[in-house]
Formats: C-alpha cells, sequence, structure tokens
C-alpha cells in the first residue's frame, strides 16, 4: 500500500459519504454496521485539524491566508485517518502550489454522479429550494462554507460549477485518480466497490466487499439516522434522502433541466449522461 493520504474527492451529494461508510465496515470487519456517526476520514477542510496541525486559530486568519497554509497541514501534519474527504475542486495557491499534492499523497478516489440527480439532493442538503440549488451547480465562482460574519466548523471550500469541479480532478496530473460513478455503485456493486478497495490497497475479495456493502446498505443508513440522528446533516431534511439515481428528471421543470444541459452537456456525455437518447427536443 502506498503512503500517504488517499484523497476521497467529489461534488457535494455525490456517493462521499456512502464510500467513507463502505471502507470502514471494509476496515472494521465487524458483526454489524459501523455507526454512522463514526465514521473513519477526515475532512480536508475541518478546522479543528487545521488548528491542531497549525498551533493557532484558523479564526485569526482570513480564508486567502488560511488557503496558503493548508498544503503544508496536508503534508506535514498527523491525521486521524488515512482517507480524507475533500469537497474542494482541484486548484492552486498563489504561489502556484496545488491544494494538495505528490507529497504526502497515495492517491484520489473521484465520485461523480449525474448533476440532475445531484441539484434536488442539494436541495434537500442544503435546506433550499432547487432554483437555489441549481444556481450552485452552475456557480464556477461558488465557494462552499464561505461566511465573513461568522466562523464555521470548516473553511472555505471553492467548488466551481459541477463540471468544473469534475474537470478539475480529471485533468490535473499531480495525482493519480481512480473515478467512480455513482450510478456504478447502484448498479453494479460488487465490482465496482471491490475495484476502489483494490486501488486503496484494501481487501479486494468478494466475501469481504459484499459484507461491507451489506452493511453500509441505504436502508441500513436510514435506519441509523432516524435512531441516533447524522452529526452531518446540515437541515432538518434527512441526509439520507434517496439513494437512486433519474429521479431528478422528474423534480425539476423542463427549463431547468435546459439550464443544466447547456452547461454541463459536454462532461455529461463524457460519463454517459446523455447515452439514453431520452431527452426531446424540449429537454426532457
Amino acid at each position: 500500500m502506498s503512503e500517504g493520504i488517499y484523497w476521497l474527492a467529489s461534488y457535494p451529494k455525490s456517493g462521499n459519504t456512502w464510500l467513507r461508510t463502505f471502507i470502514s465496515n471494509l476496515l472494521s470487519d465487524a458483526d454489524k454496521p459501523v455507526d454512522i456517526n463514526s465514521l473513519l476520514g477526515d475532512h480536508a477542510a475541518d478546522r479543528l485539524w487545521l488548528d491542531d496541525v497549525l498551533g493557532f486559530s484558523s479564526a485569526d486568519l482570513s480564508d486567502d491566508e488560511l488557503q496558503q497554509l493548508r498544503p503544508a497541514v496536508y503534508q506535514w501534519g498527523e491525521r486521524v485517518s488515512r482517507y480524507v474527504k475533500i469537497h474542494d475542486a482541484y486548484s492552486y495557491c498563489a504561489d502556484g502550489s496545488p491544494l494538495i499534492g505528490r507529497h504526502g499523497t497515495a492517491g484520489a478516489v473521484y465520485l461523480v454522479r449525474n448533476p440532475l440527480d445531484v441539484v434536488p439532493s442539494l436541495a434537500n442538503h442544503f435546506g433550499c429550494n432547487l432554483e437555489q440549488a441549481l444556481a450552485i451547480a452552475l456557480d464556477s465562482e461558488y465557494v462552499l462554507s464561505r461566511n465573513p460574519k461568522l466562523y464555521l466548523a470548516q473553511t472555505g471550500q471553492w467548488l466551481s460549477c459541477w463540471s468544473g469541479h469534475v474537470r478539475s480532478w480529471l485533468e490535473q496530473t499531480d495525482v493519480p485518480v481512480h473515478v467512480m460513478r455513482y450510478e456504478d455503485m447502484l448498479d453494479k456493486p460488487l465490482q465496482t466497490f471491490a475495484s476502489v478497495a483494490r486501488f486503496l490497497g484494501l481487501p479486494h475479495d468478494s466475501q469481504a466487499v459484499a459484507k461491507a456493502l451489506r452493511f453500509s446498505d441505504f436502508e441500513v443508513l436510514v435506519e441509523q439516522e432516524k435512531r441516533g440522528g447524522f452529526r452531518e446533516r446540515l437541515s432538518n431534511q434527512p441526509f439520507f434522502n434517496k439513494g437512486k439515481s433519474g429521479y431528478g428528471r422528474s423534480m425539476l421543470s423542463t427549463q431547468q433541466i435546459q439550464r443544466i444541459l447547456q452547461a454541463h452537456a459536454p462532461m455529461m456525455e463524457r460519463f454517459g449522461y446523455l447515452d439514453s437518447g431520452a431527452f426531446d427536443e424540449q429537454g426532457r
């Protein structure tokens, strides 16, 4: 197994939590599912981790100043886990150094999901309406967790728009990337999760993978959230909402679908999201 961090990278609501749940259960190999509030993995934007490594409060820094220090934290700072969740687009600091890079990095898993499903899931997660969620997915300047008037548990994370985020990770050449489609995680789970386990240097025999998948099943996660809540939930809506693919088009208006296609069609086509031939002249 390579040394360094494995980055679990994604645009929000693309399967990152599911992957972390799978890895947690795969490594645990227990006789019951890992509690969703005890999942392994740091978060790249977690201020507590950044503050601990830096030795002072990041509240004393502007977001731009902290952004310049984050690469050093990831390269030299101790971490709880080798598997780190990150929603930032792959980007570079003012001095030209990457936010993450080869030093201290073993590789990255990039999870991608059809934006027609991402937008409704974003709306549920952020507690906003579909139009507001769509605006986020279309905004190449969007920064997650940025509020200059409040101290937030996470530092700001530049997302770019949906296709800009995907492109940033897939077209960089600093870090080896293993790509997972959310739709493949649903449609062919044993093959898809065994492949990512192999990439991460984890047990990937069919028995171990099948067990970890069983303990990571969507209904298991829903029941855990109902029973004990989930600390990563941001709104009053359940975090584990649908766990499906293809439902977004029925929730979006024709105009909203057209705007997504206009902005993201090339990247959607790259991942087979336009191959169904199901769109009519109105974009439905």
